[in-house]
Formats: C-alpha cells, structure tokens, sequence
C-alpha cells in the first residue's frame, strides 16, 4: 500500500535534517512539491493523497542528491532573486537573498548604463534593468558556461534586448562610459575554503568563491580600475562578506572614491560598499 503525501513529507523531512540540513521543513515542502510537479501551496490541501509511484520515483532522486547537500537551487534547477526566477546550474553562484542589498542600494540613485563584473546568472545586472525600463547593461564573466545561464535568464525575462554579454577577466578589454558598476566579486580567504559548508565547497564554482590570501584579490582589481570605466560622477557598488567592511572602503578611499557607504543588510551584517567617482 501506498503511503501518503503526508507520511512522504513527514520522512523526508527526517532524513533532510540528519543530513545536517537546517531548512529542512521549507525545502521538503519544495522538493515534495517538485516531486508531485504540484505548487508548494497545495500540499497542505493533498495532504492525505496517496503519493503517486511516479511521484515516489522522483522523490528519492530529490531526496538523496539533497542529502549528499547539492544545493536546492541546482536540484531545482532556479532560485527566487528580487522578484524574478532565475536558472540556476553548478556552473554558476546560488543567487542569496543577501545579495538583494545590493540590488536595492544601485537602485537608490539613477543610471542608464550599467556594468556587471562576473556577472554568473545575470541576477544582479537583469534585476537592475528589469527595475529600469531605460537602462541598458553589460555583464561580464571570465566563464563562457556562467555567460550562457545569464543570457537564458535574459531571453527569459524578456530583457535580451537591453543586456549584453561578454566573456573577460574583470575590466580586461573593456570600454569606459558606465555610470554604474556592480559586483558580487569572490570574497572568501583562502584559508576559509575547506570551512565552507558542502553546499558552496563541494558544488558552486571556486572561481567565484575563492578571493585570495585575505579574500580582497577581487576587490584591488576592480577598486583600482573602476574610475577608469566610470562616467563622471559614477558609483561603483561591491557586495561584501560581513567582516570586510572596513578594509574595502579602505580601498574606494585609496583610490579617491567619496561618498563611501557601508550598507547592512537584513540581519545588519555589513554586506555591500559603495562610492562614487567625481572624475572620469
């Protein structure tokens, strides 16, 4: 005899949370839901169903790549990020809501021409110009694989005609005339990596994680060759981890960046630096 949907729901919530899974209650209802292909919202109304042997069939696949902590997003294959859904592969970073920050604090002031560095999904970069009909935008990437999710995500949101793409290492090869800047760039210190949980050591790209000795490679690239690429009066906004607040806005001041901000996000952890360049 078949179980229900409830008792299905009910054991994988057990074997998410011995698998170290903190979320493990919201993500059974999602991979339940993926499994049922139903929306998560219905669970509770199909509660006493039987599950279907198909249904079953799907679970344990989703159930177990969980457990070995391939994260969520990639299981599912997308990830909600500031109002849109977005493809999410192993060949790119799990768009965090953390990173949302930084969305809002560039949409805090005008632009018309933005540019993204290592731009992965294109989360940051499509969200900007889904925000801003008039906007138009470059992202950039130094991986080719990363570049095609972000120009899926493009045709899928219907902005392929204002975003376009390019393979580079930060400002290698590219043009000046951005009065906006923004970065998600790699922050963790080397030393960190092996500390990280499965989810990011095991399956998101080093590339994008890894930032050097003290994890402010990134962040002395593209400090130093920002003014160079700025409009006049441009900003340039970098996403952060929660200690390196002080040391970047440390460099936007070395470089002659004014109206420097740190801004918090949610939890008030220091997550995004801002300045702006009076010359170009």
């Amino acid at each position: 005899m078949s179980r229900t949907i409830a008792e299905g729901l009910a054991d994988l919530r057990g074997r998410l949370a011995a698998a170290g899974i903190d979320s493990a209650p919201a993500e059974a209802r999602r991979i339940m839901a993926a499994a049922l292909q139903a929306p998560a919202d219905r669970l509770s109304l199909m509660r006493t169903e039987p599950l279907p042997p198909e249904a079953e069939d799907r679970l344990a696949g989703l159930a177990a790549r969980r457990c070995a902590r391939e994260p969520l997003a990639q299981i599912l294959g997308q990830r909600a990020f500031f109002r849109h859904e977005f493809r999410v592969t192993a060949d790119v970073l799990d768009p965090r809501p953390e990173t949302e920050t930084l969305v809002e604090a560039a949409l805090g002031a005008p632009f018309s021409r933005v540019l993204d560095l290592g731009t992965g999904s294109g989360c940051i970069l499509l969200s900007l110009l889904a925000a801003r009909s008039d906007a138009r935008g470059l992202g950039t990437d130094i991986s080719e694989p990363a570049l095609a999710v972000a120009r899926g995500n493009a045709r899928a949101l219907g902005l392929d005609g204002r975003a376009r793409w390019q393979r580079a290492d930060w400002f290698a090869g590219l043009a000046g005339g951005f009065d906006l800047i923004v970065s998600n760039p790699p922050y963790i210190a080397t030393s960190q990596m092996t500390a990280l949980a499965p989810e990011l050591r095991r399956f998101e790209p080093r590339v994008a994680l890894e930032g050097g000795e003290d994890g402010l490679d990134a962040y002395r690239i593209i400090v130093t060759g920002a003014a160079a690429h700025l409009s006049p009066g441009g900003r340039l906004m970098v996403e952060i981890g929660p200690t390196q607040g002080h040391a970047v806005a440390a460099l936007f001041e070395q470089q002659g960046a004014r109206d420097i901000h740190v801004h918090p996000d949610l939890d008030g952890r220091d997550r995004a630096v801002t300045g702006r360049w009076s010359g170009g």
